[in-house]
């Protein structure tokens, strides 16, 4: 499974951004759909935190606290792409953003087992 992560950049405090992740196979094979998937973000100097996750049937959301009102996953299976619609961002939402894919616990921890590349998002104040 592969994940490509884009859509990050500079924004002001209060805006909005929509970041997206493309997760395809390596092989003919769907992949989109069979996994849990989420938004992880590594802020400089501190670790790796959860942001979002949501279920493969994008019925289910879960959310970190911190995020919980402002953001947004959501998926669009015929595009087999998975979005975090970040609205009202903070200066602390400064960070890079990675999604990934199949947890091998529970959604809210890693590890997961693919990841993508990253996106960083930069909120200025």
């Amino acid at each position: 499974v592969q994940l490509q992560a884009s859509g990050g950049g500079l924004v002001q405090a209060g805006g909005s951004l929509r970041l997206s992740c493309v997760i395809t196979a390596r092989s003919s094979g769907r992949s989109f759909g069979t996994h849990p998937m989420g938004w992880f973000r590594q802020a400089p100097g501190k670790e790796r935190e959860f942001v979002a996750a949501i279920t493969p049937t994008l019925r289910d959301t879960f959310y970190a606290d911190s995020v919980k009102g402002r953001f947004t996953i959501s998926g669009d299976g015929a595009k087999n792409t998975l979005y975090l619609q970040m609205d009202s961002v903070k200066a602390e939402d400064t960070a890079v953003y990675y999604c990934a894919a199949s947890p091998t616990s529970n959604v809210f921890h890693e590890p997961y087992e693919f990841w993508g590349q990253g996106t960083e998002v930069t909120v200025s104040s």
